[in-house]
């Protein structure tokens, strides 16, 4: 076989073997893409959302805050300096 054949195979089994990686990969995206269509129809929370209790914290951090800014605003509005 001469140089120039070797390298031409060499070629087409690389491009093949492209070929056949992304087919595989695109039907695993399909595949995966499936299955996370299904957990979210499922309607159970997922592990990257929140949980209530979480929510509820955050919940109790921003009334907290909340309180103190209204204790802010009655000190200014009756005179006393913070």
């Amino acid at each position: 076989m001469t140089d120039l054949s070797i390298v031409a195979l060499t070629g087409a089994l690389l491009l093949t073997g492209l070929l056949v990686a992304g087919v595989f990969a695109s039907r695993a995206w399909s595949q995966w893409l499936e299955v996370r269509k299904l957990e979210l129809a499922s309607g159970r929370p997922q592990a990257d959302e929140p949980i209530a209790p979480a929510a509820a914290g955050t919940d109790r951090i921003e009334l907290a805050d909340l309180k103190a800014r209204i204790r802010k605003l009655e000190a200014i509005a009756s005179g006393i300096d913070l």
